[in-house]
């Protein structure tokens, strides 16, 4: 049976979101194919932000869900059931312009399972970012998964027309690739991952006659690692993201957990890890890229490698270095304010903008925006110091959620 565009948009947006990487925050609440008005949700359509914080729609599908690999984590694997579909170049391109126009998106994400070859795959979306720029003018953001295993050719080409490229580093341990993506190489992925991020280099830099390089892949790299398909513990994918930052200059790195898939191998839990450890994952590296911890700080205190599901890892660190606190407000230097639970780095910016003109008093935290019930324990004021409360025994349990009774029936 011929699928129409439509049935094979349903089958390609829905199997691209298991890729977290363009920071998906569509939700099924908000679907309107079941009635109503004011919703492309259920269209393929996803919410990604932009450096400046902008919110944009982009467009997020696969090319095709068909596969030559066999991961045993990825529902589209080889040997998995799943329903097949694969898109034309030119389905990619007419669907991209056509929500374009009716003004449901501002971009596409496109990704894909591998067909034929790695560079057969990466060639046929290479030529759609081309169709998009070059033969329609199209102005919009793309953001294209990179294949590694293609040519650096083609990986450049991607780059030429694509605002930001993606290469997903799968999981956090090399051996863990070898045993659950045996087709997959560690090595070329960062291969794949310096490639671009020496391209982006010498993107940058002039001629000596002043002329400027095309430009490539200006929105970054990003990538992607799997959370609880094996036994790596959060210490250890902190310190794979560290290294990730550092060596390959990337903007973000995505911590998708891992989902039970139909048919798994039995080398998978049978169960997806709690959210909320995807969540902590993304406030600790959230702390690594704009509050000045590293890695080691983080993880310094956790049980087992493992950050705290019940409290935040800024205020579990705040917790175990009770001797740094309280801070006075009126004098600490920034490093300092931002590292008290309940300061943002926005509420630090007000607050150093607001000493000079005279002291901070309680009433004036609350205003700036800070959460000063969070930040209470740790901080001192002219009109406030938290006493014996910074040193209680009882402080974690003030934070922490209250008991839930279990049932029987639940």
């Amino acid at each position: 049976m011929k699928r129409t565009l439509q049935d094979k948009l349903a089958i390609l947006s829905d199997a691209a979101k298991y890729d977290a990487s363009c920071a998906s925050s569509g939700t099924t609440r908000r679907d309107s194919r079941a009635g109503g008005i004011g919703s492309a949700g259920g269209s393929g359509i996803c919410h990604a932000y932009t450096p400046d914080g902008r919110c944009i729609s982009l467009l997020k599908i696969l090319m095709t869900n068909f596969c030559i690999y066999d991961c045993v984590y990825c529902v589209n694997r080889v040997s998995s059931r799943v329903e097949r579909a694969r898109f034309t170049p030119e389905e990619v391109v007419t669907l991209t312009l056509e929500f374009y126009r009716r003004n449901y998106i501002e971009g596409l994400f496109l990704s894909s399972g591998i067909i034929r070859s790695p560079d057969d795959t990466m060639a046929d979306m290479v030529r759609i970012a081309r169709m998009l720029r070059e033969d329609h003018g199209f102005k919009g953001y793309i953001h294209l998964k990179t294949i590694p295993e293609a040519s650096p050719e083609l990986i450049t080409a991607a780059g030429r027309y694509a605002d930001r490229l993606s290469i997903n580093v799968e999981l956090p341990k090399d051996d863990s690739v070898a045993r659950l993506a045996p087709q997959k190489q560690p090595k070329g992925i960062r291969a794949a991952m310096s490639h671009v991020r020496e391209t982006r280099a010498a993107s940058k830099v002039a001629s000596h006659r002043g002329k400027r390089p095309a430009r490539f892949a200006p929105a970054g790299q990003s990538t992607q690692m799997i959370v609880g398909a094996d036994g790596t513990s959060d210490c250890d994918i902190l310190g794979t993201s560290t290294r990730l930052y550092q060596g390959y200059k990337l903007k973000r790195v995505y911590y998708s957990a891992f989902s039970p898939i139909p048919d798994s191998s039995a080398m998978l839990p049978l169960i997806r890890p709690p959210l909320i450890r995807e969540h902590r994952l993304y406030q600790a590296d959230w702390l690594m890229r704009f509050y000045g911890f590293d890695a080691a700080e983080i993880t310094s205190s956790t049980k087992g490698g493992n950050l705290d599901l019940e409290i935040d890892p800024k205020l579990a660190w705040a917790l175990a270095h009770r001797a740094q606190f309280p801070v006075d407000v009126a004098r600490a230097p920034r490093e300092l304010l931002l590292r008290v639970p309940g300061f943002g780095t926005r509420t630090v910016q007000r607050i150093i903008a607001a000493r000079r003109s005279g002291p901070l008093r309680y009433a004036d935290l609350i205003r700036i925006g800070a959460r000063v019930k969070q930040a209470e324990p740790f901080i001192t004021l002219p009109d406030w110091s938290p006493g014996a409360l910074t040193d209680s025994a009882g402080l974690r349990a003030r934070y922490a959620p209250p008991p839930v009774q279990l049932s029987l029936f639940a």
